[in-house]
């Protein structure tokens, strides 16, 4: 499970961290996610940021998860949103993430964004990396 989206910012280059049902184009909010996020971001003071969700090559099954808040959008990338929530989603993980179902819990075992991926062929034990 995550702690939440990292707070950095991209500026130039790439962040690399690891770390109602709402349909977002590939990517679906659960209401408790989009209003995490949404608080998330407004701690951040800045209303230029988005969410941004990313698949990268690594981590024990092959794939691996990145959230972070972003301001710079590329002309391929894919934009939708819920809740008040901008999701960016690059083209090349989108069709990994078609989909999924981005969630947040909050109890007594913790505290934590997860992402429900139907395309998932094989995840490891602690939920942060896919095949």
């Amino acid at each position: 499970m995550y702690d939440g989206p990292q707070r950095k910012v991209r500026r130039g280059g790439l962040v690399s961290t690891t770390s109602t049902e709402s349909s977002v184009g590939t990517l679906a909010l659960s209401d408790a996610a989009a209003a995490k996020v949404t608080e998330l971001l407004e701690e951040e003071g800045n209303p230029e940021l988005f969410l941004r969700v990313a698949v990268r090559p690594g981590g024990c099954s092959g794939f691996s998860y990145e959230m972070f808040f972003d301001t710079e959008l590329a002309e391929d990338d894919v934009q939708s949103g819920s809740g008040g929530v901008k999701v960016v989603v690059d083209p090349a993980s989108a069709t990994l993430i078609a989909g999924a179902t981005l969630e947040y819990k909050d109890g007594l075992q913790g505290a934590g964004f997860s992402i429900n991926n139907p395309n998932a062929t094989r995840t490891c034990g602690c939920g942060q990396s896919f095949s």
